[in-house]
């Protein structure tokens, strides 16, 4: 059996002494607390600083938890909070629609899959919760990209690879799909990233007005789409659910 680091268990064991009790610390009362000599305590504890996960006050030198935890924190609340408010819309979406339907955010330069919805027959279907796709040829991935300013950064940084003949990988061109994403509010993927599949995705936005992932409808290139374009009437609830959605999350109209 593995052996646990000790240096990150004593990291962890600091955090939680700095969440519970009193608000901030000093360095004697935060070794003796866990048995440390202040120096290995503070060697600690300069690390967690440098991190952001800890932070000094300047006037009485005691540590609290600093702002870098909360971010981190907030995240993970964020997303099992947007998970949580979209279930009923999205199985509803999925029913409607007769496709499968995915919930995705942001996450390491790419989409994370966070929800999936099966296409509502008897076929066979592999869940892709936690699975990763681009956000440069997907539609889940071209709407983060156009409302989120970060994803936005992180997609000029990745290489555009092209996964068919049609994926966008220019970045001029690119730019001009984001423009018209923003414009109409919803973006396409027409076998840009898998031959035979589209996709049709919307923006999801939170109580701040802020984007916090994406809702997109996929299927077969023949259900999906009506000739060359996409459905209307998928791309009208597509639209619908990601509304919904985001009133749920306290954003309002939009």
């Amino acid at each position: 059996m593995a052996k646990n680091i000790q240096s990150l268990e004593r990291a962890a064991a600091m955090l939680r002494l700095l969440a519970g009790g009193e608000r901030r610390l000093g360095l004697s009362d935060i070794a003796s607390s866990l048995d440390l000599a202040k120096g290995t305590a503070h060697g600690i504890l300069r690390t967690l600083q440098a991190e952001g996960f800890v932070e000094q006050d300047a006037a009485s030198g005691r540590y609290q938890l600093g702002a870098e935890l909360l971010r981190l924190g907030n995240s993970y609340l964020d997303v099992h909070e947007l998970r949580a408010r979209a279930l009923v819309w999205t199985d509803d979406l999925a029913r409607s629609s007769g496709e499968s339907v995915h919930l995705g955010v942001l996450h390491q330069h790419g989409v994370l899959i966070v929800h999936h919805v099966f296409r509502p027959d008897d076929s066979r279907q592999v869940l892709e919760v936690g699975a990763m796709q681009p956000l440069h040829s997907t539609a889940l991935g071209k709407v983060l990209s156009a409302y989120d300013p970060v994803a936005h950064t992180e997609v000029l940084e990745v290489e555009r690879k092209g996964f068919t003949p049609r994926t966008v990988t220019d970045l001029a061109e690119f730019e001009s799909v984001l423009d018209h994403t923003r414009a109409r509010g919803w973006a396409a993927d027409v076998e840009e990233t898998w031959e035979g599949v589209a996709s049709v995705a919307a923006p999801i936005h939170d109580r701040r007005r802020m984007p916090v992932g994406a809702v997109a409808i996929t299927g077969a290139v023949e259900r999906v789409c009506d000739g060359p374009d996409l459905r209307s009437e998928l791309i009208a609830a597509v639209r619908d659910c990601a509304r919904a959605v985001s009133r749920d999350l306290g954003a309002g109209r939009f």
